[in-house]
C-alpha cells in the first residue's frame, strides 16, 4: 500500500512538473520572443514562403526553423538557411532579434540579402555560439562588433565581404571553426598573427581571400588545427615550414597559390592527415618522402606542378588511399607495381607526366582482387607508356573512366574491354593501336564517351558494334582508316551529341542514319569520301552548331546557312554564288571550291555579325571587295586570296580592330595600301602579294602595326625606298618585298628585327595560330620563295624566318648589320644592283639554309666565314663580279658550278683551277697548251699529298731515328710480336 502511494506521488510530481514547464514555455514564447520574431518576419522579403508557418496563433516553438530550449522554452536556435542559393529570404533584418537573449544558434546562409551589410547589432547577441551568414548576399565590411561574441565557437561568413581589420577576432577565444572563404582580406597583412591567437581553432578556411603573403611563425598557438584551407590565393612564395609541423592536421588544402620551390619536409609524421591538396602550384621538387608515411591518407592531389623524379615503391604504405592525383607534372620512371595492391583506391590520375614502361608491368596479372574491385578512374593520358594493352584491363569490376590516350601503346585493343559494364568514358586516342574495332564494344551499355582517334585501326565497323550503346553521346574516332557498313534503314540505339569520323570510309553519300540523331551539335565527316549534293534533310538538323564536311567531293550550290555557327566546307566541288550567312555564324571556311560571282552577297547585310574567321580563298570570286566591313567587328582572320577580285582595298577594312590576319594575295587589286589599315593594330600577318598595288610601303606599317610577324607584299608595283620604320617591327620574322620596283639602299637598321636575331627569340616571338572553337586552332600558311623554288609553309611557319628583297632596283652595299640576324634561315637579295663586298661576318648567320645574292654587282672574294654556315643547302652567287678562290668546305664544294658561274672565281666545284696565289690562272699560252713552255705545270693536289707523306713519315720514323729509348722499345715490341706469330 505504501509502495502504491509512493508511486502515485511520483507520477503526480512528474505530471505537475511537465505541465508547469509547458506553461512556462507557452508564456515566454507567446509574449516577448514571439513578437520579436513576428517583427523580424515583417521586415523580410519571403518570395519562397519559407516562413509561412510563422503564425501568431501558433506556438513559435512549432514554427519552421525555430528551436526552443526544452527546459526553459526560450528560443535558442534559428535555422533559416535557404535550400536554394539566391532564392530565399531578403529585405531588412530587424533589430527586434535583440529580444532573443538566449539565442545560441543563427543560420541565415544561402539567402538573398543583396547589397545589405551585416547588422552591427549582431554583436550584442552575446549568447551566440554558432553564426552562419555564408553566401547570403551580404556586402561591405564585416562589423567589428562581432568580436563581442565571446562564446562563439563557429563563425562562417564566406561570401563577397571585406575586412579592414581582424583585431576583433582576438576576443573570440573559444572559436573552433572559422570560414572566411571569398572574403577580401587583402587589406589585412597581419591576418596570420591574429589567427594565431585563437588557441582552440580546429578548422580554418581562407580560400580565395586575395592573400599575398604568408609569414613564418616561431610558435604556432593553433596547434590543435585539424583543417587548414588556404587555397586559391596569391602567395607566390615558398611554403612556410610551420604548416607541416601541425601534427593534428586531417585536411590540408594549399592548391592554386603559385607556391614555388620544394615541398617542405615534415618535421614529424603527419599521421592524422587524410586529405592533402597541393595542386596547381609551382613546386619543383621530388615527391616528399614523408608523404609515403602518412598511412591514414585518403586523398592526395599534387597535380599541375613541376614535380620530378619517380613514384616511390613506398606508396604501398598508403593503404587507406582513395584518391591519388599526380597529373601534369614531370614525373618519370616506371609506375610502381605496388599501386595494384591499394585496396581502397578509387581514383588514380597520373596523366601528363613522363612515365615509362609497359602497362602489363603494373596492370597485369599482379593486380590484387580488391584493387580490381575498388578502382573507378584510371588516367594515364600523355605519358610515354608503351607495349600492348593487357587483357587484365577487362577485369576492373567498377571502373567508370579509363583514359590511356596520348601514349605509345601498340597492338590490338583487348576484346575484354567489352566486359567493363560500368564504363562511361573510354579514351584510347593518339596511340599506335592496330587491328579492328572490337565487336565487344557493343556490350558497353553504360558507355557515354568513346574516344579512339588517331590510331591505325582498320577493317569494317557494322551496326553490331553499337548494338547496346544506348547511352553513347560522344564518338571521336577520326584518323583511322575504318569503313562503316550499315543498312540504309539502320536506326542507331544512341542519340549522339558529338561525331568525329574524319578519314573513315562512309560510302558515297551522307549517312542516312544521321536523320535519326536529334541532338547532334558537333559533326566532323571530313575526308570520308562522300560526294554529290548535300540533301535537304541535312540542313534540317537544327541542333548542329559545328560542322566540318571539308575534303570530300560534295558538289552543287549551297543554300543560305542559318543553323551552324562553325562551318567548314573547304576543298569540295561546290559552285555557284556564295550563300547568305546568318549573323550568328562565327567561323566560315568555304575555301578551295568553285564559287563564283561577287562577295557582296555574303558581306553586305544590315545586321552586326559575329564572324571571327572568314576563309574564301582559292575560288573563282570576282568583282570588287565591297565596302561593308563596318558590320563585321569581330573578324580576326580574313582570307580572300587566290580569286579574281579587282578594284581597290576598301577603307572600311580599317574598322576591323580585332583583325589578326589579312590575306588578299593573288588577285587583281589595284591602288595604294589604304591608310585606314593602320587602325588594325593587332595585325600579325599581312599578305597583299600578287596584285597590282602601287605607291610605297607606308611608314605607318612599322609604327602602328607593332605586332606584325609576317609582311608579304611581293609581286606588286610598289616603288620608292624601303621605309626605315620597317625596322621597328621587332616581332617580324617573314619580310617579303620581292618583285616590286623598290630603289635605294637596304636600311642599315635591319639589325633591329630582333625576332630574327636568334632561334630562341624566334620561338618566343612567333605563333601564327588563332583559337578556333571548332578546329582547336586555325593555322596560318604562306607561300614563300626559298631555295630556288616556292614552298607552302603552315605547321612550321612560326619557326621559319626569311627576308626576300629580290628582283627590285636596290643599290648600295649589303649592310654588315644584316649578319646580326643569326636566326635567319633564308636570305634572297638577288636581281638588284647591289655593289661592294659580301660582308665578312656572314658566317654569323649560323642557321642560314638558303642564300641567294645572284645577279648583282658584288665584288671581292667570297668571305672565308661562309664555311661556318653548316645548315646551308642552297647557295647562288652567280653573275656578280666576285673573284678569287672558292673557300673549301664540305658544303660549298657540294653545290653545282651554276651557283658560282658568271664571276671570276676558281676552285671546286668550278672546272677552273687556281694559281699559286689563289687567283684565276687566266688563259694559257700556246706553249703551255702544247707542253713546250719554259716551266712544268704544278699540280697542287700531288704537292699536298707529298707534303702530308713527309710530315707523317718524319713524325713517326724520325722520332725513332733520333730518340734511342723509343727505338729500343720499338724493336723489342717487334721481336716479341714475331715470336708470338712463330709459336702459333
Amino acid at each position: 500500500m505504501k509502495a502504491s502511494k509512493r508511486t502515485t506521488a511520483v507520477l503526480l510530481f512528474v505530471l505537475t512538473f511537465t505541465a508547469s514547464i509547458s506553461l512556462i514555455n507557452s508564456a515566454l514564447c507567446g509574449e516577448r520572443e514571439k513578437q520579436a520574431l513576428l517583427s523580424f518576419k515583417q521586415e523580410l522579403d519571403d518570395p519562397s514562403n519559407l516562413l509561412s508557418s510563422w503564425d501568431a496563433t501558433v506556438d513559435c516553438c512549432e514554427w519552421d526553423g525555430v528551436l526552443c530550449d526544452n527546459l526553459t522554452g526560450h528560443v535558442s536556435e534559428l535555422h533559416l538557411q535557404s535550400p536554394d542559393s539566391g532564392s530565399g529570404l531578403g529585405g531588412k533584418i530587424a533589430p527586434s532579434l535583440l529580444s532573443l537573449k538566449h539565442l545560441r544558434f543563427l543560420d541565415l546562409s544561402q539567402n538573398d540579402f543583396t547589397g545589405t551589410q551585416i547588422p552591427g547589432f549582431f554583436g550584442s547577441l552575446v549568447s551566440l555560439e554558432y553564426v552562419n551568414l555564408s553566401y547570403a548576399g551580404f556586402r561591405g565590411i564585416i562589423p567589428h562588433h562581432l568580436g563581442n561574441l565571446s562564446n562563439l565557437r563557429t563563425l562562417d561568413l564566406s561570401g563577397s565581404l571585406e575586412v579592414d581589420s581582424l583585431e576583433w577576432l582576438s576576443g573570440l577565444s573559444h572559436l573552433e571553426f572559422l570560414n572566411f572563404n571569398y572574403v577580401n582580406l587583402s587589406k589585412v597583412p597581419n591576418w596570420l598573427q591574429v589567427v594565431n591567437k585563437l588557441p582552440n581553432l580546429i578548422e580554418l578556411h581562407l580560400s580565395s581571400c586575395g592573400l599575398d603573403g604568408i609569414a613564418p611563425l616561431d610558435i604556432t598557438n593553433f596547434s590543435s588545427l585539424a583543417v587548414l584551407d588556404l587555397s586559391s590565393n596569391e602567395f607566390q612564395s615558398l611554403v612556410p615550414n610551420w604548416i607541416f609541423t601541425l601534427t593534428n592536421l586531417v585536411s590540408l588544402q594549399l592548391q592554386r597559390n603559385n607556391f614555388e620551390g620544394p615541398i617542405p619536409s615534415a618535421e614529424t609524421n603527419m599521421t592524422n592527415l587524410r586529405f592533402l591538396d597541393l595542386s596547381q602550384n609551382r613546386f619543383n621538387s621530388t615527391l616528399p618522402y614523408w608523404l609515403f608515411n602518412c598511412r591514414n591518407l585518403e586523398s592526395v592531389s599534387l597535380s599541375i606542378n613541376f614535380l620530378y623524379g619517380s613514384i616511390s615503391d613506398s606508396i604501398a604504405n598508403l593503404s587507406s588511399l582513395r584518391v591519388l592525383d599526380l597529373s601534369s607534372n614531370q614525373l618519370s620512371g616506371k609506375i610502381p607495381w605496388q599501386v595494384g595492391n591499394l585496396c581502397n583506391l578509387q581514383i588514380l590520375e597520373l596523366s601528363f607526366n613522363e612515365l615509362q614502361g609497359e602497362l602489363s608491368e603494373v596492370f597485369g596479372s599482379s593486380m590484387s582482387e580488391c584493387f580490381l574491385a575498388s578502382l573507378e578512374t584510371l588516367g594515364l593520358r600523355g605519358n610515354r607508356l608503351s607495349g600492348q594493352l593487357t587483357e587484365q584491363l577487362g577485369e576492373f569490376e567498377n571502373i567508370q573512366t579509363l583514359d590511356l590516350g596520348n601514349n605509345s601503346f601498340t597492338g590490338p585493343i583487348p576484346v575484354t574491354l567489352g566486359r567493363l559494364s560500368s564504363l562511361t568514358i573510354l579514351r584510347l586516342d593518339n596511340n599506335k593501336l592496330t587491328g579492328t574495332f572490337p565487336l565487344s564494344f557493343g556490350q558497353l551499355s553504360n558507355l557515354e564517351v568513346l574516344v579512339m582517334e588517331n590510331n591505325m585501326l582498320e577493317g569494317v565497323v557494322t551496326e553490331n558494334h553499337f548494338v547496346n550503346l544506348t547511352k553513347l553521346t560522344i564518338i571521336s574516332a577520326s584518323g583511322n582508316p575504318l569503313t562503316l557498313k550499315v543498312s540504309e534503314d539502320w536506326t542507331p540505339p544512341f542519340q549522339l551529341t558529338t561525331i568525329f569520323l574524319n578519314l573513315w570510309n562512309l560510302g558515297t553519300q551522307l549517312p542516312l542514319w544521321l536523320q535519326t540523331q536529334k541532338s547532334v551539335s558537333v559533326l566532323d565527316l571530313s575526308c570520308t569520301g562522300i560526294s554529290g549534293e548535300i540533301p535537304k534533310w541535312f540542313w534540317n538538323l537544327s541542333m548542329i552548331s559545328s560542322m566540318n564536311l571539308s575534303h570530300n567531293q560534295l558538289s552543287g550550290e549551297l543554300p543560305d546557312i542559318n543553323g551552324p555557327n562553325w562551318v567548314y566546307l573547304s576543298s569540295n566541288m561546290f559552285s555557284g554564288p556564295l550563300p547568305r550567312v546568318s549573323y550568328s555564324v562565327s567561323e566560315l571556311d568555304l575555301s578551295n571550291n568553285s564559287f563564283s560571282g561577287g562577295i557582296s552577297r555574303i558581306l553586305c547585310s544590315n545586321k552586326t555579325n559575329s564572324l571571327t574567321i572568314l576563309h574564301l580563298g582559292r575560288n573563282q570570286l570576282s568583282g570588287e571587295i565591297p565596302d561593308c566591313w563596318i558590320s563585321w567587328p569581330s573578324l580576326q582572320v580574313i582570307n580572300l586570296g587566290n580569286n579574281n577580285l579587282s578594284g581597290t582595298i576598301p577603307g572600311s577594312m580599317g574598322l576591323l580592330g580585332n583583325l589578326l590576319s589579312l590575306n588578299l594575295y593573288d588577285n587583281a587589286l589595284s591602288g595604294m595600301i589604304p591608310y585606314s589599315l593602320q587602325n588594325c593594330t593587332r595585325l600579325i600577318k599581312l599578305d597583299l602579294s600578287g596584285n597590282k598595288l602601287v605607291g610605297n610601303v607606308p611608314a605607318w606599317i612599322g609604327t602602328s602595326l607593332s605586332s606584325l610577324r609576317i609582311l608579304i607584299l611581293r609581286s606588286n608595283m610598289l616603288s620608292g625606298k624601303i621605309a626605315q620604320e620597317i625596322c621597328s617591327l621587332s616581332f617580324l620574322h617573314i619580310l617579303d618585298l620581292a618583285e616590286n620596283d623598290f630603289s635605294g639602299g637596304i636600311p642599315t637598321c635591319v639589325g633591329n628585327l630582333t625576332a630574327m636575331s636568334s632561334e630562341s627569340k624566334l620561338a618566343n616571338f612567333s605563333g601564327e595560330t588563332y583559337y578556333s572553337y571548332f578546329m582547336g586552332v586555325f593555322m596560318e600558311s604562306a607561300l614563300l620563295a626559298t631555295k630556288g623554288s616556292e614552298f607552302q609553309y603552315d605547321t612550321i611557319l612560326s619557326l621559319f624566318s626569311s627576308i626576300d628583297l629580290s628582283n627590285n632596283q636596290l643599290s648600295g652595299q649589303v649592310p654588315e648589320e644584316l649578319t646580326s640576324l643569326a636566326g635567319l634561315r633564308s636570305l634572297n637579295l638577288s636581281g638588284n644592283d647591289l655593289t661592294g663586298v659580301i660582308p665578312t661576318s656572314i658566317g654569323k648567320m649560323e642557321l642560314l639554309e638558303s642564300l641567294d645574292l645572284s645577279r648583282n654587282r658584288l665584288s671581292g672574294e667570297i668571305p672565308l666565314s661562309i664555311t661556318h654556315l653548316n645548315f646551308l643547302n642552297y647557295l647562288n652567287l652567280s653573275f656578280n663580279n666576285l673573284s678569287g678562290r672558292i673557300p673549301v668546305s664540305t658544303q660549298l664544294q657540294s653545290f653545282s658550278s651554276s651557283s658560282f658561274t658568271g664571276n671570276e672565281l676558281c676552285g671546286l666545284p668550278l672546272p677552273t683551277n687556281c694559281t699559286a696565289d689563289g687567283g684565276n690562272p687566266g688563259p694559257k699560252s700556246s706553249e703551255e697548251e702544247d707542253g713546250s713552255g719554259s716551266g712544268p705545270e704544278i699540280n697542287w693536289f700531288y704537292v699536298s699529298v707529298a707534303l702530308g707523306f713527309i710530315v707523317g713519315f718524319w713524325g713517326s720514323c724520325g722520332t725513332l731515328i733520333f730518340k734511342k729509348s723509343w727505338r729500343v722499345a720499338y724493336f723489342r715490341f717487334v721481336v716479341e710480336m714475331w715470336r708470338k706469330v712463330c709459336d702459333s
